[in-house]
């Protein structure tokens, strides 16, 4: 068993790699570029909406109240009428991407933190570069990928980038795992 405390260099260094691999993926390659579509007419249906003033949070259109208002006739032809969607509103203003990246890397912090957990408990000082890449590696791919599955199954998100996202977390947990191996405490 290998204390927390002992672990803070791994954990530190590895969600520095996963944070600059991040950017590489989703700013410097095109692998996201096609992640969002486009809305047919994209001016006039923000000028549409832009009218309702809609406070920043998660809407879905349309939305019953209860289980039983969804076996309304209202309901149900709404439904079938359409459009059918999850909305997700943002503050308006120019682009400013400092806080979500400081939550990025508070994240990577926190996945790493937990892959620390899991080995220096799993794993005696000492031990060998591929037992600790193995639980490391398993623990991180786990944090930074299986809850995404969630989304495209209830949520209808593209499956497409569901298992883009998922490579890059296999990608991240791979970074987690080689720098758990290299600096795991002798």
């Amino acid at each position: 068993m290998v204390p927390l405390i002992d672990l803070w260099l791994p954990i530190l260094v590895s969600a520095a790699f996963v944070f600059l691999a991040s950017a590489i993926l989703h700013m410097a390659l095109p692998w996201h570029r096609a992640d969002f579509k486009k809305l047919p007419d994209e001016a006039r249906v923000m000028e549409a909406l832009r009218g309702f003033a809609i406070p920043p949070g998660d809407y879905l259109v349309p939305c019953a109240g209860s289980p039983a208002d969804m076996k309304s006739p209202e309901f149900v032809d709404k439904m079938t009428t359409g459009p059918v969607m999850l909305l997700t509103v943002m503050e308006p203003g120019p682009p400013a991407m400092g806080a979500q990246l400081a939550q990025w890397f508070v994240y990577c912090l926190v996945v790493s933190f937990f892959a620390a957990y899991v080995v220096g408990r799993a794993l005696p000082p000492a031990d060998s570069y591929l037992h600790v890449f193995r639980f490391a590696g398993a623990t991180a791919f786990i944090g930074y990928s299986l809850a995404l599955w969630q989304n495209s199954i209830w949520f209808k998100r593209s499956w497409v980038t569901t298992m883009k996202s998922t490579i890059d977390g296999l990608i991240y947990g791979l970074l987690t795992a080689g720098t758990f191996g290299w600096l795991w405490p002798r």
